[in-house]
């Protein structure tokens, strides 16, 4: 069995090139195929138009049954009447046909003028049919000129009768699980100049026939695996522009012929092998070299000649790493945009050569950095009989390494026993003075009085210590003094910036313009994360607040954006977008379930007040970390802004007064029941805005919720997310809690630690649980959570009026308005009392509280 080896970044970048590449010839092809104005005049392609749709579970959308093909079918060419070109990259199966799909192209038959069938990307589980290029058949493909069926996951081999195909100019078989050895009869295809066969299971030597193909410019036969020595005949392929046979199992030596005839060559990558032996110096005369990659084999000897008057341009990059090259380094780097010669064994010392172009570590190179233990190089040299320098500088640099590393030991240790000896001081200070909020309360002049709202102290930001502290100039240097062209987006709270660390990582800058937002939109995000810390919550790398009209943030970047971004997401230049699957959704919404009940249990409780898709980010692996920060306040806090006194308050207030605060959990909740929704409509816009539109949306959508029926759910389901019978399940109980997160009554609304609770065991919301079961209970409650949760679904329609027009304003941003987030709309009175009874297996049963009329009802 082959070993396959990891890919460096020279093979990711002769892949792109590769690919590039085949894009231009297809952008150039197609533009040949240029559609009729006339219609299709054949009806038997027609009909044969029809079969393929329906064998292969094209979309209405792409196909449209009842319209001309020629002009309105999505991929279809036509010329005189007749298709020529069928092209259903990135097509996506009906639902149906996604189930069971097959390589069903037998209708292709029946087109005698077919030029170009582009399949890419597209699901054709099973074996390339045998007729395609069978000439013994009087509907074979005879007259294409280019098949791609790359990324289909086909399987099989490559059918012998390929060769029957004497028009071929391009075959794109990669990525896909083809096995067997390489057909001879691709020798056959003497019009051919592209063939890729990268990414398969092909087996076996490359065929003699191959080299017979005069017109071939690029050959890609990488990441299969291939056999044998690399065939000394390839240098008959004297049109070649690019060979890439990396990741086989390839042994021998490069034959010195290979590179005689080869004058076009461009880019070579041999990567990823087990070839030895030296590298012919006529490689290095190629006139066009601008890539070679032979990492990771066992060539051995002295660093080949790369200074042949032809490849002296600075746009050569060549990649000789992890192989058992010797001798002494002799180059000039400056000639070359990059070298990697990393993972060898030159020695000696480093004159002249930039380092900024060319990689050396893992040598046995003297005064250069990371390089190998002295005794490995000795080793190396020894066994081949080869001199090493002896009391070189590298093994005096050895020792003073060992010298410094044991000073450096001794001194790490002295310095933490200092530290320990001050922190132990310094808290035996500090426990002769009262709490940090005892002092706070002192500080801010005691409790604020109703009716104001008074600034923080001026000074006060300038006291929290949240990441690294940045200098204006290095967020200018960040941003590229904030150019448009760095600009994200523009925040309630602030502008986003890209920005790009010296390391190379990506950070994101929000810049407050204080002439344009209130102060307290920057304070409150540090003061906040200056005292509580979760990995839910979006963290914070720096701060710069040098500046007296601009404060910043730098916060970590988030790969996958917000939620509002990613839900359906844009995933190609045509425009076609791929929706996030139920698992990576249920995890979202996990996720930010799990930063809303820290904040809601915090002491004293917390409130985010801005619950939306946009608030929600998504880490590279779509992990949640909850934004837009300024916004958070302490439960029953009459002056949101003011967070100076955050954690001043008695820390026994665990719970909010639902009878006089004006800012509680449950504003959070509606907005976290309207993310749900969001999750599995695909609507996006929804907890963006409480307007008219929003509160229609939800008046339309929430009567296809019944507990009753989990089939209604299908109506409101996004159509893009692919749901079997299972996950229909945990679908149904996930919109029941956004249903019980939406009560009119804000009282009603389940606590996010109990909404928690259902995500991470949904389908206990819908199914009876055995005897044995453990029923999350609360010992305060007097009444089932039936009620709680099912129960406002069975309030009579003029309660449900009443709670439209008292929807609470608990949860937004602007005490006292009136908000409409909460409406109220008569759902199905008919759930049955077998269903309703099992809900408190679920949640805890709610307090009996008061509901909140200030402002409304949410």
């Amino acid at each position: 069995m082959k070993v396959k080896k990891l890919k460096s970044s020279s093979v990711l970048s002769a892949t792109v090139v590769f690919t590039v590449m085949n894009l231009f010839f297809f952008v150039e092809f197609s533009s040949a195929l240029s559609s009729s104005t006339e219609k299709l005049s054949s009806r038997t392609e027609w009909f044969s138009l029809l079969q393929l749709r329906s064998s292969l579970g094209i979309r209405a959308k792409n196909w449209p049954r009842k319209t001309e093909p020629c002009w309105n079918w999505t991929g279809i060419h036509c010329q005189k009447g007749s298709v020529i070109g069928i092209n259903i990259s990135g097509f996506r199966r009906t639902h149906k046909a996604s189930l069971h799909p097959s390589f069903s192209v037998d209708a292709l038959a029946n087109f005698t003028r077919l030029a170009s069938f582009n399949a890419s990307g597209f699901v054709l589980n099973g074996s390339i049919p045998e007729w395609f290029g069978d000439k013994s058949n009087n509907n074979y493909l005879g007259a294409l000129q280019v098949l791609d069926l790359s990324s289909c996951s086909i399987t099989g081999s490559i059918p012998e009768s390929i060769g029957g195909l004497i028009l071929l100019k391009s075959v794109l078989l990669s990525g896909n699980s083809l096995t067997g050895r390489m057909p001879s009869g691709l020798g056959m295809l003497s019009n051919l100049s592209v063939l890729d066969l990268s990414g398969n299971e092909l087996s076996g030597s490359i065929p003699d026939s191959l080299f017979s193909l005069g017109n071939l410019t690029r050959l890609n036969l990488s990441s299969n695996y291939l056999s044998g020595n690399v065939p000394n005949q390839l240098s008959n392929l004297s049109g070649l522009e690019t060979l890439d046979l990396s990741n086989n199992a390839l042994t021998g030596n490069v034959p010195s012929v290979l590179f005689s005839r080869l004058s076009k060559l461009r880019v070579l990558n041999l990567s990823g092998n087990f070839i030895d032996g030296d590298l012919p110096d006529t490689l290095w005369s190629l006139p066009s070299l601008r890539f070679v990659d032979v990492s990771n084999n066992n060539l051995t000897g002295p660093l080949p000649n790369f200074f042949g008057s032809n490849t002296s341009s600075t746009d050569a990059t060549f990649n000789l790493s992890n192989n058992l090259f010797f001798g002494t380094l002799n180059i000039s780097a400056k000639k070359f945009r990059m070298i990697d010669l990393s993972g060898n064994y030159l020695e000696g010392e480093v004159q002249g050569v930039s380092l900024s172009n060319v990689s050396l570590a893992r040598n046995c190179l003297e005064d250069v950095p990371n390089q190998r233990d002295v005794s490995v190089c000795r080793v190396f040299y020894e066994k081949r009989n080869l001199p090493f320098p002896s009391n070189s500088t590298m093994e005096k640099s050895s020792r003073k390494k060992l010298i410094f590393i044991l000073v450096g030991v001794f001194g790490g240790l002295g310095f933490i026993l200092l530290l320990a000896l001050v922190l132990v001081l310094f808290l035996k200070l500090c426990g002769n003075h009262k709490s940090l909020e005892v002092q706070r309360g002192i500080e801010s002049g005691g409790p604020v009085p109703v009716g104001e709202s008074p600034m923080p102290p001026k000074d006060l930001a300038f006291d929290i210590a949240v990441g690294e502290s940045f200098t204006y100039e290095q967020i200018l240097k960040l941003t590229g003094n904030f150019a448009e062209a760095n600009i994200i987006k523009h925040g309630h709270s602030g502008d986003l910036f890209w920005g790009v660390m010296e390391n190379g990582a990506t950070v994101v800058i929000k810049k407050v313009d204080l002439s344009l937002f209130k102060r307290e939109s920057y304070v409150v995000e540090l003061e906040l994360l200056s005292k509580v810390s979760h990995a839910r919550l979006i963290p914070i790398l720096g701060h710069c607040l040098e500046n007296d009209n601009e404060k910043c943030i730098v916060y970590k970047y988030m790969p996958n954006g917000d939620l509002a971004s990613s839900l359906q997401r844009v995933t190609d230049a045509d425009g076609k977008s791929k929706s996030l699957d139920w698992i990576t959704r249920l995890k979202i919404a996990t996720g930010a379930a799990e930063g809303l009940a820290y904040l809601h249990d915090s002491s004293p409780p917390l409130a985010h007040r801005d619950v939306q898709a946009s608030s929600i980010l998504l880490d590279d692996k779509f992990e949640v970390r909850l934004g837009s920060l300024s916004e958070v306040t302490t439960q029953g806090d009459v002056h949101p802004g003011v967070m100076n006194r955050l954690f001043s308050k008695p820390s026994s207030s665990n719970q909010p007064n639902f009878g006089t605060s004006s800012v509680t959990w449950a504003g959070d909740v509606y907005g976290f029941g309207k993310i749900l929704l969001e999750l599995i409509t695909g609507d996006t816009e929804v907890s963006k805005s409480d307007d008219a539109t929003s509160r229609e949306w939800l008046e339309q959508t929430l009567p296809y919720i019944s507990i009753d029926d989990k089939e209604r759910i299908n109506k409101i389901v996004d159509p893009s997310l692919l749901v079997n019978e299972d996950l229909l399940e945990e679908v149904w109980a996930i919109v029941i809690v956004a249903r019980s997160c939406l009560n009119p009554r804000p009282s009603k609304r389940p606590p996010m630690r109990h909404v928690l609770r259902a995500l991470e065991n949904p389908l206990k919301v819908v199914r009876e649980e055995s005897a044995s079961s453990v029923k999350l209970r609360t010992t305060s409650s007097r009444k089932s959570w039936s009620t709680g949760l099912f129960g406002s679904w069975r309030q009579s329609s003029s309660d449900s009026a009443t709670a439209t027009n008292k929807d609470s304003s608990s949860g937004t941003k602007q005490s006292g308005k009136v908000s409409s987030q909460g409406s109220g709309v008569i759902m199905d009175h008919s759930s049955s009392n077998k269903r309703s009874s099992k809900s408190n297996e679920v949640f805890p049963e709610p307090l009996e509280t008061q509901d909140v009329e200030i402002g409304g009802g949410r």
